[in-house]
């Protein structure tokens, strides 16, 4: 699996936790272990073009997702195809100010948007109730799993 980590934000981000978790919610989602997924995390005001071209909004947001082969959800039978997973793109500040409010660590912050925008990258949404019930908790399991395995992996 490739999973691609590029930091232009200026604010320094611990890549290997990130890589981690993607790697983990790939696991999860039953994603094939030759799809490729990008990271990029950026400033608030490349953020801000992002989110103004794709999305017609203004200002920063905090993760935005960009689906390439249109890849779903695998099985424990049956693998995703193998390709181009997709990009996400993160946003260190806003998500620092998120994690303050939320209570948690940036880092906190920056595990759940990549989880959510890997959910997105699958082709999860959160528009109608129903599709935020399922996509959220999916991400909830998946951040707890992941904190799980971190644990072990620390002791």
């Amino acid at each position: 699996m490739s999973i691609e980590i590029n930091n232009e934000s200026n604010i320094p981000v611990d890549e290997v936790a990130l890589q981690r978790l993607a790697a983990f919610a790939l696991d999860t989602m039953h994603v094939h272990a030759d799809a490729d997924l990008a990271i990029l995390l950026v400033d608030e005001g490349a953020m801000e073009q992002l989110h103004v071209q794709w999305m017609d909004e203004p200002g920063p947001t905090d993760v935005l997702s960009f689906p390439m082969d249109e890849l779903r959800p695998g099985t424990e039978d049956a693998e995703t195809p193998a390709g181009l997973l997709g990009d996400i793109v993160l946003c260190p500040q806003v998500a620092q100010g998120q994690a303050e409010t939320a209570g948690h660590s940036t880092l906190d912050e920056l595990l759940l948007l990549t989880a959510h925008g890997i959910l997105h990258l699958l082709g999860f949404d959160h528009a109608e109730p129903e599709e935020e019930k399922e996509m959220f908790g999916i991400q909830r399991d998946i951040l707890i799993g992941f904190a799980m395995q971190e644990r072990r992996r620390t002791k």
